[in-house]
């Protein structure tokens, strides 16, 4: 391509050395679906334009930073751009995850669907995002750069400026896409008069959380799913036992009178069910009611080991499936059939089948359902075996 047909094209001009012999390259970047493309080379740089790599040739741009891997003939040399990004210490080339939520009144969150996506896609970031007329909640993946556009882009939203932000890192991208959903609740508690913006608990920092909750007179729920109390929580805290966070105002009409003339303080995974829940019970007439500011994810985050009064695993919604102090991943997998997490004494009981069955769900299935599982199951491997990401995985 010459320099006038990329600017016409849109492109950069090409402005580097004259090109070396005609060789192949193979570009291939994490989340990118459209198979080897090859085409001429010339000198490449981190940065370079896409068409100064490919030409005319039809591409889907890369994510900015993507591993590109060359395959170039011997008089070819990598650039000093592109050794740098080789020898980068792979502690700084792990994916940042972000979770993420603020309560506001966004009026058209129809509207703001289409450029959270192309942010998002533009710069190969992964996830899940929630919209609603009550605000924003989701988790994204992708390089310190993509993220920080795209948290970027949220901060803009109305109300948003201060975004509560979780981060932690992962060895690989543990989101298959990405998603911008429409809700009309952005936790779904099914009680339409709560209100966080009108008042919520008390806001306690990690650090203090240990002195709260082995005080006498205080009460600890945990408002998760049982599913996900059963890998980990608070020692000593109650377990409603529930299956989504919409059954919990009915767990506490029933069990209200257990915690007369008690503090009450309240935890979940990133602080987004206990702004609701705890605004549920001001409403309900409690009148001390605390929860951990950040959730559980930013106190394994901030209190030392030694210090931690958290008992096992906390489940997060990706494919990590657990994390534990530092936001380390923890060593659960997920059921491919019902996506409970599984302990090493699951994954060994004669119950469980990968990808079809687990000691949680192998008694609530159909025969249809798990030859269903094992299919999907058979794609993943077979998806893997080529070296491609299947989106059921």
């Amino acid at each position: 391509m010459s320099p006038a047909e990329g600017e016409a094209s849109g492109h950069t001009p090409w402005s580097g050395p004259r090109p070396l012999r005609p060789s192949k390259v193979r570009a291939q970047a994490n989340g990118w679906d459209g198979g080897p493309r090859y085409a001429a080379c010339r000198t490449i740089s981190i940065g370079s334009p896409i068409s100064a790599i490919i030409g005319n040739r039809p591409f889907r741009p890369l994510p900015p930073m993507a591993a590109i891997l060359l395959t170039m003939s011997p008089k070819m040399q990598p650039s000093p751009a592109l050794l740098a990004q080789c020898r980068t210490p792979k502690s700084r080339r792990m994916i940042t995850v972000a979770a993420f939520y603020q309560f506001t009144r966004l009026i058209d969150p129809v509207a703001l669907r289409p450029a959270l996506l192309v942010t998002a896609r533009d710069h190969g970031v992964c996830g899940t995002v929630l919209l609603a007329g009550e605000g924003v909640n989701g988790t994204i993946a992708g390089t310190r750069h993509g993220v920080d556009a795209v948290l970027t882009d949220l901060r803009h939203l109305p109300g948003c400026a201060q975004l509560r932000v979780q981060e932690s890192r992962a060895e690989t991208q543990p989101f298959g896409r990405m998603k911008v959903r429409l809700k009309r609740e952005i936790v779904t508690m099914g009680q339409p008069d709560v209100d966080p913006l009108s008042g919520t608990g008390h806001r306690i920092a990690a650090p203090d959380w240990n002195a709260l909750i082995t005080a006498p007179d205080v009460a600890v729920i945990d408002t998760r799913n049982a599913y996900e109390v059963a890998i980990g929580s608070f020692a000593g805290a109650i377990d409603p036992g529930t299956d989504s966070f919409g059954d919990f105002p009915g767990w506490w009409q029933k069990n209200a009178q257990r915690f007369a003339g008690k503090r009450i303080a309240m935890f979940c995974t990133g602080g987004i069910r206990c702004e609701k829940s705890t605004a549920y019970l001001l409403g309900q007439g409690v009148a001390e009611v605390f929860h951990l500011h950040g959730g559980i994810l930013n106190y394994l985050d901030t209190v030392a080991p030694e210090e931690n009064l958290f008992k096992g695993a906390c489940f997060v919604f990706d494919t990590r499936v657990s994390v534990g102090p530092g936001l380390i991943q923890g060593a659960h997998q997920s059921c491919h059939a019902c996506r409970r997490p599984l302990t090493e004494a699951d994954r060994a009981s004669p119950r469980y089948e990968p990808g079809a069955a687990c000691p949680n769900c192998a008694d609530t299935t159909t025969d249809a359902d798990r030859a269903r599982f094992r299919e999907r199951h058979r794609q993943i491997r077979l998806a893997s075996e080529r070296g491609q990401k299947h989106l059921g995985a």
